[in-house]
């Protein structure tokens, strides 16, 4: 439940002076007008008894039960004395328990509070009816019949009283039961507007591991290219020229495909209404360039076989595509850094009817056992697609890489 807040407690001190206000000038008229006649009390007890029904009501909210016990023991007396003022009374009586039932926290104290008072009321308002039967009959106020003026009077006084007492506790309830939802509302709401936070830092850091794992499959592959290659044109340059002339066109054509896909993700990043993920760009690779991939680790010295087996139905989506190009891309790097001179590699594409399997496996060294970047780029890539990736040692010597992808993955990847 929420606090009592200044401006709230200014609000019930404004609502006492004007209920006092009220309630002079109700005692006023009650008193000039003979309210009850010749058996009334003075005007100074009236003032007296609106003032006892005002000061509670300033502090309503802060101690709700001690205002409705208060108010209702002053209205009983002031009823029962017959002191010159009703209408004040009786909106402070109304206003005393539908305050507990709004801001009572102990709620089994809010329910026995108030159902003592609407009881105890009652069994004085059957006890003045009863009173009232056994006085002597009133020629003008008749008692004959089952709907005489008299029965009517007094089923008119329940029902009225029914309904205020009612009212009172009813719309109390409400009250508070509404302070709880909104509360919770606003306690969700904050809740949402952390996770909000929470979510758009993980955006960010997201992105950053995205773009970080795309710069490192962009330059590393080349840049490694690029070394094998200057290591090749420079043991050629007085041996065979025309064979380093070709090397060296290799290196210019890495140099430019590199700067070409450096210069494509710097636009994609920079450009507000492109794609903000480099990896769906339409302009990236995907499944056909793999063949031209292999053709580069064979010019680069890695002998390099590639077997598509079985057809697609479907296309598997751009974002699968490129993800299963830069694995064979990693794959290929980093068995041209670590296998040796005289090792080989086998590029496998596979179609089933249920997935997509890409199996790049070479020969000689095994390289490094600590993973690198390059090996968690692979599996943040296996991951992303949806799919497995089994990265190690092969038995019978070298390396392996197997990532399979399922179709269904994969449609729901593209939807």
């Amino acid at each position: 439940m929420p606090r009592l807040t200044r401006t709230q407690q200014r609000g019930d001190i404004v609502l006492a002076l004007v209920l006092f206000l009220g309630g002079m000038l109700s005692a006023v008229l009650s008193s000039i007008s003979g309210l009850y006649g010749d058996e009334q009390g003075s005007l100074a007890v009236a003032l007296v008894y609106v003032a006892i029904l005002a000061v509670p009501i300033a502090f309503r909210r802060r101690w709700p039960s001690v205002t409705a016990v208060i108010v209702s023991v002053a209205y009983f007396l002031a009823v029962t004395f017959r002191i010159p003022e009703l209408y004040a009374g009786n909106i402070a009586m109304f206003i005393a328990l539908y305050t507990v039932g709004a801001w009572e926290q102990n709620r089994r104290r809010a329910t026995i509070v108030r159902i003592a008072i609407i009881v105890g009321m009652f069994a004085w308002l059957f006890v003045v009816m009863f009173q009232d039967a056994t006085q002597p009959v009133d020629p003008a106020f008749s008692r004959a019949g089952a709907f005489s003026p008299f029965v009517a009077y007094q089923l008119l006084m329940i029902g009225v009283n029914a309904l205020f007492f009612g009212g009172a506790y009813y719309f109390g309830d409400r009250s508070y039961q509404q302070m709880r939802e909104r509360a919770a509302l606003e306690e969700r709401t904050t809740e949402l507007e952390a996770e909000r936070e929470v979510t758009a830092a993980q955006a960010v850091a997201l992105d950053r591991v995205r773009i970080a794992r795309e710069l490192h499959d962009v330059v590393a592959h080349h840049v490694s290219l690029m070394g094998v290659q200057a290591g090749v044109a420079r043991s050629l340059l007085d041996r065979d020229s025309a064979a380093a002339r070709e090397t060296l066109t290799g290196i210019e054509s890495s140099a430019r495909t590199s700067l070409n896909e450096l210069r494509h993700l710097l636009e994609t990043l920079r450009s507000p209404g492109s794609d903000s993920d480099p990896d769906t760009a339409p302009t990236t690779h995907g499944l056909t360039s793999i063949h031209a991939l292999c053709d580069e680790a064979t010019a680069a010295g890695l002998p390099t076989t590639f077997t598509v087996v079985g057809e697609p139905d479907r296309d598997p989506p751009p974002l699968v595509q490129v993800n299963l190009y830069r694995i064979a891309q990693e794959a290929l790097t980093n068995a041209r850094r670590h296998a040796g001179p005289d090792a080989t590699a086998d590029v496998r594409l596979r179609f089933d009817p249920d997935a997509v399997e890409l199996e790049v496996s070479n020969t000689g060294r095994r390289g490094s056992s600590t993973p690198g970047l390059g090996q968690l780029g692979m599996r943040e890539r296996a991951a992303v697609s949806g799919g497995t990736i089994e990265i190690g040692p092969r038995a019978r010597g070298g390396f392996l890489v197997r990532v399979r992808v399922p179709i269904t993955i994969a449609e729901v990847t593209r939807v």
